[in-house]
């Protein structure tokens, strides 16, 4: 009797202990940054999320465990001829992650060789396509391209490209100074045709002063020709209307003055008048006298 009651029970919590297993082993907890990629008889079956999820027990099993995180490729460097023959060693550096983890373990053993192997590739094939000049200038062009091919080329392995940097283009030593002769030939002409600049514009600002000194003067000279022309009109037009007189009196008027100003200076003596000076006396009394 008792064995029957202990018998039962053990049935009974065997099935107990079987069901809590199952339940066990049918929910499946994936984190945020993970994927679950589930087989069922060596086959795929399905990819689990993130949250709770649930399988068949004993049926489906997690075969793999993917991470989605970006993830960053090691630093690798690589020899690439340029289009112009110059050997360059260029440092890469490149950024992805996992979208669709049933192709990335079905389809690729080594993800980031084959990535490695991929940028390589396509690192040297682009640079063959332009001069060294063009590398250094335009790098964030040719890092589009690389990051646009690279994607192409690991579409089908379920992977996204996040980015590609190019970080140092290492030169050898020959090249570094021939570029660096280069550079102080190109800095010594620069500095040549300022020189040739200053110059020529010093000697177009002396030119422009001179024609402006010249344009003054000639001005000047103008204004007073038409000063005098002026005046010229002005005793023309005097004479004219009669007066003649007033202008023989003013002539002569000076040079009464003239002479009073020579018999005035220092050590003056003898005073010697000219023959037309009595004359101009005497007709500045006759014009006096007409005038009083």
């Amino acid at each position: 009797m008792l064995e029957d009651i202990l018998g039962g029970n053990l049935f009974l919590l065997a099935v107990f202990v079987f069901l809590i297993l199952c339940v066990f082993l049918a929910i499946r907890i994936v984190p945020q940054s993970e994927k679950h990629v589930i087989e069922r008889f060596g086959r795929l079956k399905s990819v689990l999320g993130p949250g709770i999820n649930f399988i068949v027990p004993f049926l489906d099993r997690v075969a793999h465990k993917v991470s989605v995180l970006e993830r960053q490729l090691p630093n690798a460097e690589q020899d690439a001829i340029t289009k112009d023959n110059v050997l360059v060693k260029i440092d890469t550096s490149v950024f992805y992650r996992i979208l669709e983890p049933e192709k990335t373990v079905y389809r690729i053993r080594d993800v980031d060789g084959a990535i490695a192997t991929t940028v390589a590739g396509i690192v040297r094939a682009e640079m063959g396509k332009m001069d060294l000049d063009e590398v250094q200038s335009n790098r964030s062009a040719l890092i589009t391209q690389i990051k646009a091919q690279v994607e192409e080329a690991v579409n089908d392995w379920g992977i996204e490209v996040t980015r590609a940097e190019i970080l140092d283009v290492n030169l050898d030593q020959a090249t570094r100074d021939a570029m660096l002769q280069q550079l102080n030939a190109e800095r010594e002409r620069r500095a040549a045709v300022t020189r040739a600049e200053g110059q020529r514009r010093a000697v177009e600002l002396a030119a422009d002063a001179q024609l402006y000194e010249a344009k003054q003067v000639a001005e000047a000279r103008r204004i007073t020709a038409d000063a005098e022309a002026y005046a010229t009109g002005v005793v023309a037009e005097a004479i004219a209307k009669g007066g003649l007189e007033a202008v023989q009196y003013n002539i002569a008027l000076e040079q009464v003055k003239a002479i009073g100003t020579m018999s005035s200076g220092a050590g003056s003596n003898t005073i010697v008048v000219p023959a037309d000076a009595v004359d101009a006396f005497g007709k500045a009394f006759q014009m006096l006298k007409g005038r009083s």
